[in-house]
């Protein structure tokens, strides 16, 4: 099946949104993975809890997720990375979710660089204290190993270009967040790697050109006040951006995307300690038909339950997450409202 070697005109990637269901959907790492290496890695990718947990959304009617791979993993074993990710499509799609992909994230909050191997254990009270970047910040400033993330990338999505199972790919997740989870250090940006990560992000969206693909390819506008965001829309062929404030900062920030003429969709949002909320935000979504991604699924090792370092103060410690671990709900009245904007 032919791709795309150009970005989707704003007449094709309307029609391509108006063919498909409102996206709703969760952002997701199985409960047993502290970060994306110990999902995708061979002695830890966990298909029966991914099963399980995905057999959970489905019963609430979510119809799509969103989750990040990593080079690292691809580079140690290319061919068992891409059986793993055939299995992950293969669980998500029978419980009736479509994937939207992430092929790099610049997230790394435990300080930490990627490494293969036995991941650390979560520090406990600490916010996804696991999370390590993708590729690496140091690889995101070493351009001598750009070529392997060449490879990574057109192997990736030239092996799954014609897969409807992916919905879209997500090709770069906060390009030049820096933020290190300790009080010193918290911070949302980076000037020394901001400019790297965007030279990467342009060579990732020719790389993934150059293979053809079938699905659009967006990144994400995550910081309204980053005049570099232009440089992202540009790039994307839908407008993906990342929201976790009330109603009243999410619905200025979709009116001011409006203007771009393309589709909107919320990849990151769902903070309930700081006004991100689904009693708020969901009748939005629907009503605007913004797709909509919340963080995240099921309570395990990324504890990303508990606040962000330095937001403790500001009350219901769930942050994140709708399910404990064992599958219970962490609030029936909020499921009933997700249960409800998905079944009209």
């Amino acid at each position: 099946m032919s791709g795309y070697t150009r970005r989707w005109s704003s007449d094709e990637i309307n029609e391509w949104y108006a063919r498909r269901p409102w996206l709703c959907g969760f952002n997701y790492l199985p409960r047993a993975a502290v970060n994306w290496i110990e999902l995708w890695q061979a002695e830890s990718f966990d298909a029966a809890t991914i099963d399980q947990e995905l057999g959970w959304a489905q019963a609430v009617g979510f119809n799509t997720l969103r989750t990040n791979l990593h080079p690292l993993v691809w580079s140690a074993d290319p061919a068992g990375m891409r059986a793993r990710l055939d299995t992950f499509l293969g669980i998500a799609s029978r419980h009736g979710l479509s994937t939207m992909l992430c092929l790099f994230d610049d997230c790394g909050f435990s300080g930490i660089e990627p490494h293969l191997g036995r991941q650390g254990d979560p520090i406990p009270g600490v916010h996804n204290s696991g999370a390590v970047a993708s590729p690496g910040r140091a690889v995101v400033r070493d351009r001598a190993q750009w070529p392997r993330l060449q490879r990574y990338v057109e192997d990736i999505v030239g092996h799954f270009t014609g897969d409807e199972r992916i919905v879209a790919w997500d090709l770069y997740n906060e390009p030049g967040n820096d933020s290190v989870f300790v009080p010193e250090r918290f911070a949302f940006l980076s000037t020394q790697l901001l400019p790297h990560s965007l030279d990467l992000l342009q060579r990732t969206f020719e790389w993934a050109r150059a293979s053809r693909p079938t699905q659009p390819l967006t990144t994400g506008v995550w910081f309204p006040a980053f005049e570099e965001n232009r440089i992202l829309l540009d790039l994307s062929d839908f407008v993906t951006f990342h929201n976790y404030s009330d109603l009243a900062a999410t619905t200025a920030q979709v009116d001011s995307l409006r203007s771009e003429g393309r589709p909107i969709v919320c990849t990151e949002w769902l903070a309930r300690n700081i006004g991100s909320m689904a009693a708020t935000h969901l009748p939005y979504f629907k009503a605007q038909r913004v797709g909509c991604y919340h963080w995240g699924l099921v309570n395990g090792r990324t504890q990303t339950h508990l606040a962000w370092p330095g937001f403790e103060a500001a009350g219901n410690p769930w942050q994140h997450d709708l399910f404990h671990a064992d599958g219970r709900e962490y609030d029936g009245k909020e499921m009933e409202t997700f249960r409800a904007s998905l079944r009209a």
